[in-house]
């Protein structure tokens, strides 16, 4: 029997990982090199949101409001961001549509200095926007009048 990973759980470098999510947002298509397309969506559970990238034709398939089961998919960082793949002999399957009690806060992709600077290694964890409690956002006006202008931080955790 296979273990159910919840997003807040997920961490770099994690493989193996079965998460059960519905899809917040489906982002544009982008081509590489190679001709393969790419897409990446926000996704989320009870316990917060993450972007997965999701290759070729099956990022065509995948509808906002899906309710996904992700099988042998691991986690990486790109771009500073903590982000979901579908493994080798991975596979994403549709379970349901709409009714999941989901969380998009804490969004754990959003930008994280720890691995930008664990990628580059040259300092650049010192962009100027990281005052001990932006806890990774790129907004960097929390003054308390955002009034829901930003999904990520209204979580009631201030």
């Amino acid at each position: 029997m296979t273990t159910e990973t919840f997003v807040k759980d997920i961490k770099p470098g994690l493989k193996n990982l079965n998460v059960h999510f519905i899809v917040l947002e489906t982002g544009r298509v982008t081509k590489t090199k190679d001709g393969h397309e790419v897409r990446t969506c926000k996704v989320a559970d009870k316990t917060g949101s993450i972007s997965i990238s999701v290759w070729d034709e099956v990022g065509g398939l995948i509808q906002t409001g899906d309710i996904i089961k992700l099988t042998k998919g691991y986690a990486s960082i790109f771009k500073g961001c903590l982000t979901l793949y579908t493994g080798r002999g991975g596979e994403l399957q549709k379970i349901g549509e709409f009714c999941m009690v989901y969380s998009e806060v804490p969004n754990f992709s959003e930008p994280n200095p720890e691995y930008l600077a664990q990628n580059n290694k040259v300092g650049l964890n010192d962009n100027g926007n990281n005052s001990g409690n932006n806890s990774g956002t790129n907004s960097g006006n929390n003054s308390g009048n955002n009034s829901g202008t930003n999904s990520g931080t209204n979580s009631g955790t201030n």
